[in-house]
């Protein structure tokens, strides 16, 4: 392996989202991942959206560069061998409901002892203290209080779903950025282990932007505004005559100047009362009809070539085939190729972010359930006689 988080050992504990992510992110960066399941079925992802030949191919993608160990947690010979991979790990990853650990005698008192300088990420719908600490959180419900979907969405209607489980993701992200900065400080001397406590609420809610400010000082509850974005002019998500939509930010002073004059609407352009923002929103709904009447007689192309030309920040809305297709993405090295145990090739999402010494890598894809439990228990030192018995007795697989 290699990467900068070579020789970093991470023992993830979770399913589905938030904590296989963030592991995998450390995966993907050269930390060795060992991922433990139930020996049952594993981790629901593992059959979850589109599957192929009984597995899911986002299992295949979340699971990549990491080792599975089957383990029996309810079996006191399951939890021995959990204890002793915390004990040589760097970093526990894991995403139960708070509590739950404690009650397997896993809990962070008992690994901190067994690994003083141990890292123990624990993301949780609403975190590990507080009066909602208990209640079961999906990546949804962070996100709906966390105040996404509040404003996500066209006005006077519902709010919909924001497309992806991105409140999953941000509380990964947390937790992979939590965990760095404990490494930091265990592996420079300054100090032993700690918890990153990441809440899925929060996580959601630490990117609102100035909302908190705005209603404190204001009274200002930030609505939705659908593909415009409020208080800033020009913005929004505008039709061309083929069924495609362009994204156009024209919001900085230079820029509305150049997109004005693209359009055909030098009036604009030099009307003083449009050279900066706050005067600009006052006009906001006759600037956007501006940009909107040129954009829906053009073809998606068109709009993105002119603005292109004009230097106007603009992109079209890409599908997943526009993306996979894209010369950029490509360039980019953001769609790779990776082999199935089936033997197909299949098309993944490459890596972020991109280092110069040291990048990322893809080394093989999500594991079959148990693939590494005998690897890995040896590793730890135990005997092929100690493996083959743990395995007799139903504790690992």
């Amino acid at each position: 392996m290699s990467g900068p988080l070579t020789g970093i050992r991470v023992l993830e504990m979770g399913s589905l989202i938030a904590a296989p992510f963030a592991a995998r992110l450390f995966g993907e960066f050269g930390a060795e991942v060992i991922k433990v399941e139930s020996p049952g079925d594993g981790d629901p992802l593992r059959s979850w959206r589109s599957v192929h030949k009984g597995t899911s191919v986002w299992w295949y993608l979340q699971a990549r560069n990491k080792k599975s160990i089957a383990i029996d947690m309810k079996a006191p010979e399951g939890i021995e061998v959990v204890k002793r991979l915390a004990a040589a790990a760097d970093v526990v990853i894991e995403n139960f409901r708070p509590g739950t650990l404690e009650k397997l005698g896993l809990g962070w008192e008992t690994l901190h002892a067994l690994n003083p300088n141990l890292v123990m990420v624990r993301i949780s719908g609403y975190g590990q203290t507080g009066p909602y600490r208990n209640r079961p959180g999906f990546g949804a419900i962070g996100e709906a209080m966390g105040g996404l979907r509040y404003i996500t969405g066209e006005p006077g209607r519902a709010p919909p779903r924001v497309g992806v489980s991105i409140g999953d993701s941000l509380a990964s992200l947390h937790g992979v950025i939590g965990a760095l900065m404990a490494l930091m400080r265990v592996k420079t001397g300054q100090g032993g282990g700690q918890v990153v406590d990441v809440s899925l609420v929060e996580s959601v809610f630490n990117m609102m932007e100035s909302m908190v400010p705005e209603y404190d000082l204001f009274g200002t509850v930030r609505e939705r505004t659908g593909g415009a974005l409020p208080g800033i002019s020009p913005s929004n998500t505008y039709p061309a005559n083929d069924g495609g939509y362009v994204v156009i930010a024209g919001n900085s002073d230079p820029i509305f100047k150049r997109l004005m004059h693209a359009i055909g609407r030098p009036d604009l352009a030099d009307d003083p009362d449009l050279r900066s923002n706050p005067g600009r929103v006052k006009r906001n709904a006759e600037i956007d009809a501006a940009i909107a009447g040129w954009a829906v007689q053009r073809s998606t192309d068109d709009v993105v070539a002119a603005l292109e030309a004009a230097e106007v920040p603009a992109g079209r809305l890409y599908s997943v085939a526009d993306i996979v297709a894209d010369p950029h993405f490509q360039a980019r090295g953001m769609i790779q190729e990776m082999s199935l145990p089936t033997g197909e090739k299949i098309k993944v999402p490459g890596i972020v972010p991109k280092l110069s010494e040291t990048p990322g890598e893809i080394r093989w894809t999500g594991p079959a359930l148990g693939q590494h439990s005998s690897e890995v228990l040896a590793d730890l030192g135990y005997s092929a006689a100690e493996i083959e018995g743990l395995k007799a007795s139903g504790a690992i697989r």
